[in-house]
Parts: structure tokens; C-alpha cells; sequence
């Protein structure tokens, strides 16, 4: 089997460079390479426990929130919509464009521009960066960063609501 080089991602020569360069400071400097050894390893004990939880959260969420699911909540009434929009946008997953056909059709559906805008600030809020975020800045940062957001993203979507409509 042949093997072309256009075909080998960009990525692998990334890695066969580090890996190149970490031989070459073993064999000539062996002691930057365990200096950099260590500074690696006390990187991943530190940060690991965060991605295990992230990557747990992640699968929780992908595995009972839905898609239909969340559907059958944009349709409320009041307070309890706005919830769920939120939620929704922190718990979804996957570049945004992929988002907007769901959208449209929500749209469709009655959904207001001020609730699709509110789900695509929420959306900012990252469940995978939760854990690291609390790590290298602390719960108080994490906590009124997350509150400001959801909260501008309730105030964005009601004045996008309130713009809409008065042009409308």
C-alpha cells in the first residue's frame, strides 16, 4: 500500500517535529528535556481531573437533552421559556452554524428573534471550559462571569425583541 504524503495531515508533522526535537534535547540536553518532562507531567496531573469532569458533563448532557426535547421547552410561556433558552445555549454543543437551521425552523414555529438571540449568547457559556475556568481563576470569577453573561443575554434578547418589533 502507498502511502502520499498529501494524504498525511498536517498534524502528524506537528508531532513528528516535537517528538524529532524532544530525541534531539535528550541526546544533547538532557537536562532541559526533564525539566520540560516535568513541567508536562505536573500540567496534566493538575489539569486532567478538570477534563474528566468536563468530558462526563459533556456526555451527560449529549445523552438526555435532545434536541426534541429542548423543542418541546422553547414552547412555553414566560419565564419558564427564557430558562430553557438559556440552558439550552450553555448545554449546546458544535459550531454555531450548525445550530441555525434548528433555529430557523424554531423561528417558523413561532420562536421570537430575541430568544434565538439569547440562545446564541448563552451558547458562549462553555461547559468544556467550566472546569479550567474555575481552576485558573476561582470560583468568584466563575461565578460572576456566568451571571453576566446569562444575564446580558436575557437584556440582549428582550431589546432585540423590542427593536424587531417596533420596525416591524
Amino acid at each position: 500500500m502507498k502511502v502520499r504524503f498529501r494524504q498525511i495531515s498536517t498534524a502528524w508533522y506537528f508531532l513528528a517535529s516535537a517528538v524529532f526535537i524532544y530525541i534531539i534535547l535528550l541526546i544533547f540536553y538532557d537536562e532541559i528535556f526533564f525539566t520540560s518532562l516535568t513541567f508536562v507531567y505536573n500540567i496534566l496531573i493538575k489539569v486532567l481531573p478538570f477534563f474528566v469532569i468536563a468530558f462526563i458533563l459533556m456526555a451527560v448532557a449529549n445523552y438526555f437533552i435532545t434536541p426534541q426535547r429542548l423543542l418541546k421547552h422553547f414552547r412555553g410561556r414566560g419565564i419558564k421559556k427564557w430558562i430553557f433558552i438559556i440552558v439550552g445555549g450553555i448545554l449546546s454543543s458544535g459550531p454555531v452554524y450548525m445550530w441555525y437551521p434548528l433555529l430557523a425552523d424554531l423561528k417558523k414555529k413561532g420562536l421570537s428573534y430575541g430568544l434565538i438571540a439569547c440562545f446564541l449568547y448563552s451558547k458562549a457559556i462553555k461547559i468544556p471550559l467550566m472546569p479550567l475556568l474555575i481552576l485558573y481563576f476561582g470560583w468568584t470569577y466563575f461565578t460572576v462571569l456566568t451571571t453576566v453573561m446569562i444575564l446580558f443575554s436575557i437584556i440582549q434578547g428582550m431589546l432585540i425583541n423590542k427593536l424587531i418589533k417596533n420596525q416591524v
